[in-house]
């Protein structure tokens, strides 16, 4: 693992996402390694060699987040990195901002994969508007294994129960749901007694992971290989539409809060039309 300590000079970032005004990245970089993960891109921008999960910068910071700017604002941590990395525990990045963040009236969306998370219980107690979202896309151990470094699947899924007891807004992010192979409504039904809110995201193949998952499909799952080509390689949309569907019925007939972020890049380019 490279580790290098960068100065920043300010943790706030104005956002395109479709939820937020403005994200915070503590990070550069993420140790859990995540073979889907579109954040991989920013090797682009940021000159780093090193393959996508074996790099992490430390962003530090002199300048105190301005809490006027993102009053009743959406402020979503992180959206390229995950701000409770393994290093977060020696560095305190996230904690230090969510210390200032605490007498803020921001509307605060956290994500991770991180048990770690639990730490920070006693600033999230304080908060006014607090959302935190943990992604989940199988119950499989071993297909997790082979997709992240993060925390298991068993300790995310006990970190949500934890948080939604201790009176945290809970969020399980079904994502990036795998074609055939995430199965969604057993996930929802593992874990429906302490999850507040269900949001779903496709999995998405660009760059240079869209090779290495189609790979993976072929060498792991190759009696649904042909469909990932359909998908992936001739573009038919049809999967992620009908699916869709079966989604929106399925959490409307179970009165169950969600949001569908399957046309993800639809909602950034109308968010972008009404600036």
């Amino acid at each position: 693992m490279i580790i290098k300590e960068i100065q920043t000079n300010d943790y706030l970032t104005k956002s395109n996402l479709p939820a937020s005004d403005y994200v915070i990245n503590p990070y550069v970089g993420c140790t859990h390694g995540c073979r889907y993960c579109y954040a991989s891109f920013m090797k682009r921008f940021t000159s780093h060699k090193e393959k996508w999960g074996e790099f992490i910068d430390i962003k530090l910071c002199d300048k105190k987040i301005d809490l006027k700017k993102i009053s009743g604002k959406n402020v979503f941590l992180s959206s390229v990195t995950d701000c409770y990395n393994k290093f977060e525990e020696k560095y305190k990045i996230t904690r230090n901002i969510l210390e200032q963040l605490v007498d803020s009236d921001c509307y605060l969306s956290i994500s991770t994969k991180s048990k770690l998370i639990l730490r920070d219980i006693d600033l999230f107690k304080k908060m006014k508007h607090l959302v935190v979202c943990m992604s989940i896309n199988t119950l499989d151990e071993k297909f997790r294994n082979d997709m992240d470094n993060a925390s298991t699947i068993k300790e995310r899924m006990e970190t949500l129960k934890e948080l939604h007891n201790n009176g945290i807004y809970t969020v399980l992010f079904l994502s990036p749901i795998f074609p055939h192979i995430t199965d969604w409504k057993e996930i929802i039904e593992c874990t429906k007694d302490y999850i507040n809110e269900y949001w779903f995201e496709n999995l998405n193949l660009r760059g240079d992971y869209k090779k290495d998952i189609l790979d993976y499909i072929k060498n792991n799952y190759i009696n649904i290989y042909s469909d990932y080509i359909d998908i992936y390689e001739k573009h038919n949309n049809s999967y992620w539409q009908n699916l869709a569907k079966e989604i929106n019925k399925y959490c409307d007939n179970n009165k169950i809060k969600y949001i569908n972020y399957f046309y993800h890049k639809d909602l950034v380019e109308k968010k972008k039309a009404e600036k």
